[in-house]
């Protein structure tokens, strides 16, 4: 038997890490760039952020499979080079078609960085462990969206956004290179092909309406992507250079600090606190011309936004209970991709007919309606959640997302859910396997 090599966890964390600052410093950068560089509105700003979105979320599912067939060095690296490749197409893209071009393979880059990195991650981790490594992983890519907009800043004040542009493509490069310089991955030998055989291997059944709530909530973080900047310095409010650093400072406080509450009060308690906390946040930012409440309101924003992925999480393997649990975190992390990509062009649409305000109360209505959606639908219990032997009088008490007894950790593994105790709660903050966004 060929002996398994190692796995380069932090190695690949550093490369996943330099993926998503790239990322998170073209967020930063386009909205005003593409306003004053080919002189659109907040509608061809909004479209442009929010397109590559729409690639990442048609190529999350088959990444992440590609991953789990024993491709996954192959799929990261991909990832590392198209972020490069995507970073040069917004270099010297000459009109906004082109730079949609260039968002689109940006957008597929960053899809196979996280989805194929997080099955390798995990190839060697005891069930009992998945949900820890997963949840301290899942940082690699939310610190590179915190620390991009900071490095866009300080490369937008040194050379412009030449400057911004050339760093995304050397972070693109530096991400290839870490995965490339490993020894390799391990294949699998489980016969698992690397392309879907039918619909349902693909999206499982449970898995669309947490992905629906998770959707609607992620519309209000495309809005801030999209047009918080934009905003901030069109109606003269200020701040706009350190919004979505403090947005993300906001998300990530919370998510460090929050996630534990997903085990002990259970995935939709969890969604509701949070959706409400997201939409007041959205709200103020709507109504105030007042740089401090803004950035308030984009803290606020950023909190709420931060525990719905935990909390869906948990939702959706609740109600799946998939053998293979990544599959089915990874079509609901892909609604958060589609609500992103739906927020830039809707929203400056809005918002070039109407207003900010007008765009980011809508953002608002947004998030209350998938509080609806969790409220109604997702408090109602399923079959899946129920333990073998469990009545259902038994388990209608029982939020959804939680669990009313303790399997051990590889029966939860086996079965889709999520271990107890201490592993359950690092569980919440990120899949078993596949993918994570966000």
């Amino acid at each position: 038997m060929t002996p398994r090599l190692p796995v380069p966890v932090r190695r690949l964390w550093a490369a996943v890490l330099c993926g998503y600052m790239a990322l998170g410093a073209t967020l930063q950068s386009l909205p005003s760039y593409v306003v004053q560089h080919f002189h659109g509105g907040p509608l061809i700003a909004g479209t442009v952020v929010g397109i590559a979105f729409l690639a990442t979320a048609c190529a999350r599912p088959f990444a992440g499979r590609l991953a789990d067939a024993g491709f996954a060095r192959p799929v990261v690296a991909t990832g590392g080079v198209l972020g490069a490749i995507g970073g040069a197409g917004h270099l010297i893209a000459p009109n906004p078609g082109s730079l949609i071009a260039a968002r689109l393979i940006m957008g597929v880059g960053e899809a196979a960085l996280f989805s194929g990195a997080i099955p390798w991650v995990l190839a060697d981790t005891p069930p009992q462990r998945r949900g820890r490594v997963a949840g301290w992983f899942g940082l690699s890519m939310w610190g590179g969206l915190a620390l991009g907009p900071v490095v866009a800043v300080g490369l937008n004040h040194l050379s412009g956004y030449r400057g911004v542009w050339w760093g995304v493509i050397v972070l693109g490069i530096a991400s290839a290179v870490l995965v490339l310089t490993t020894s390799g991955d391990n294949r699998n030998d489980d016969g698992l092909s690397p392309l879907p055989k039918g619909f349902r291997e693909i999206v499982p059944v449970g898995a669309s309406l947490p992905g629906l709530a998770f959707g609607l909530s992620s519309y209000g973080y495309g809005t801030v992507n999209a047009l918080l900047v934009l905003h901030l310095h069109h109606d003269g409010i200020g701040g706009d250079s350190a919004a979505l650093a403090v947005f993300a400072a906001g998300f990530l406080l919370a998510r460090a600090l929050g996630s534990p509450l997903v085990d002990r009060k259970g995935g939709v308690q969890v969604a509701l606190g949070s959706l409400v906390v997201e939409a007041v946040g959205l709200l103020l930012i709507a109504g105030t011309g007042n740089e401090a409440l803004a950035l308030v309101g984009t803290v606020l924003t950023g909190a709420g936004v931060a525990l719905m992925y935990p909390a869906t999480v948990a939702m959706t393997l609740h109600r799946t209970g998939a053998l293979r649990p990544g599959t089915s975190v990874g079509v609901m992390t892909s609604y958060w991709d589609l609500g992103i990509m739906a927020a830039g062009p809707v929203g400056g649409l809005i918002a070039a007919d109407t207003g900010y305000t007008t765009a980011f109360a809508v953002a608002a209505a947004t998030t209350a309606l998938s509080l609806l959606v969790v409220a109604t639908v997702l408090r109602r219990p399923t079959p899946a959640a129920r333990p073998a032997g469990q009545s259902t009088g038994a388990s209608t008490g029982q939020s959804a997302g939680r669990q009313s007894t303790e399997p051990s950790a590889g029966q939860a593994a086996r079965d889709g859910k999520r271990p107890s105790g201490g592993d359950a709660k690092a569980e919440a903050g990120a899949p078993t396997s596949g993918r994570g966004p966000a």
